[in-house]
């Protein structure tokens, strides 16, 4: 059985604002929180750097199930 393209990028569409989307954007309304309204620049700079660990991270994770994916069809 043989996974087509549409399948695997329809399970990857369905999980467009999931976990680490929601976890970035949070991260970057933190880090304005700091930098502005707390004054705490630094703290804000800092912040502002999780957004795109999170989203590398999901991006690897994502990577690899699709790895998985691809590899338990040729079999």
């Amino acid at each position: 059985m043989s996974t087509s393209t549409e399948e695997i990028t329809d399970g990857i569409e369905s999980e467009r604002f999931g976990p680490a989307v929601l976890a970035s954007i949070g991260s970057v309304l933190l880090a304005l929180y700091f930098y502005y309204v707390r004054g705490d620049k630094q703290r804000g700079q800092f912040v502002g750097f999780w957004p795109v660990t999170i989203l590398a991270m999901a991006s690897y994770f994502q990577l690899e199930e699709i790895k998985q994916l691809l590899a338990s069809d040729d079999e």
